[in-house]
């Protein structure tokens, strides 16, 4: 055990032992840049749930494992001759300064504070707006000749909750979106119903379809109501997991096993663990 406090140059260097051919780890010099996305997705989730559970102690392990992926993302772009990782550093720091010009006025990271006129939320938003704009047409020129959309830099492999709320947020910057909750709402009616229909035609491929467009428009309503609809739906899986607990609970004091219970029990203790949260 040793006393040293390792800093970011003793991780790259870490990284770099482990890739080595010659003498590395068996399991890290066998990755590729796709096989370790599922890790880098794991590790991503692990810091939200410390974060939920106000687990700090153990967000701070989650943090370094999570940090642990970009340089293994380096690592592997450095040995490809892709970017190294004081590129990805730079390209970062150049980009946040890029998009806070009330932050950075002349550009410049290091720059006197009191060269800083202070704007409004409502301005910087607009700011940001404009610059994602600029990013994106410059990316596109950059592109093949295929025609841009505003929905390019929309990565396909995102959770699909995540990803439905990003396409309507963009779409919507063009003026393609509801203006309130309200037709929202009747939309969701609507989708409800033409799943109804599915379901009594009985065509699976039809029932999935449709029961993408509700799911769909409930995250619609949800960005609406300025509900972010990954968190309110990891907030109710926790509180299913809590009242689910409680029915199982309360069962195996009765039965041997669960399976013994009836619905009609089992719904009233569901009950009990809900007014036991009040």
């Amino acid at each position: 055990m040793t006393d040293q406090s390792y800093g970011l140059d003793d991780l790259l260097h870490l990284m770099s032992r482990l890739r080595d051919p010659e003498h590395g780890c068996p399991w890290d010099i066998k990755q590729t840049f796709d096989s370790i996305v599922p890790y880098t997705l794991e590790e991503a989730y692990e810091v939200a749930d410390a974060i939920e559970q106000k687990d700090f102690a153990h967000l701070k392990e989650e943090l370094g494992d999570l940090l642990f992926q970009v340089i293994f993302y380096s690592q592997l772009g450095k040995e490809q001759e892709y970017f190294e990782f004081s590129e990805v550093v730079h390209t970062l720091v150049s980009k946040l300064v890029r998009r806070h010009p009330h932050v950075f006025p002349t550009g410049k990271l290091h720059e006197p504070l009191s060269t800083i006129e202070p704007l409004s939320a409502e301005q910087v938003k607009a700011r940001w707006d404009e610059i994602k704009q600029e990013e994106r047409a410059e990316k596109a020129q950059k592109q093949s000749a295929r025609q841009a959309s505003i929905l390019d830099d929309i990565p396909a492999t995102l959770p699909a909750i995540n990803r439905a709320e990003k396409l309507q947020k963009r779409a919507a910057t063009v003026g393609f979106d509801w203006p309130e909750a309200t037709p929202v709402l009747d939309k969701i009616e609507e989708e409800i119903q033409e799943l109804r229909e599915a379901i009594a035609h009985g065509e699976q491929e039809d029932i999935q379809d449709e029961m993408g467009d509700l799911m769909f428009a409930c995250v619609n309503l949800a960005r609406h109501l300025k509900v972010k609809p990954e968190m309110a739906l990891r907030s109710t899986n926790q509180k299913f997991d809590r009242r689910f607990r409680y029915v199982e609970k309360e069962t195996l004091e009765k039965y041997s096993f669960l399976e013994e219970a009836t619905l009609e029990e089992m719904e009233q203790l569901w009950q009990q663990a809900k007014l036991t949260e009040k």
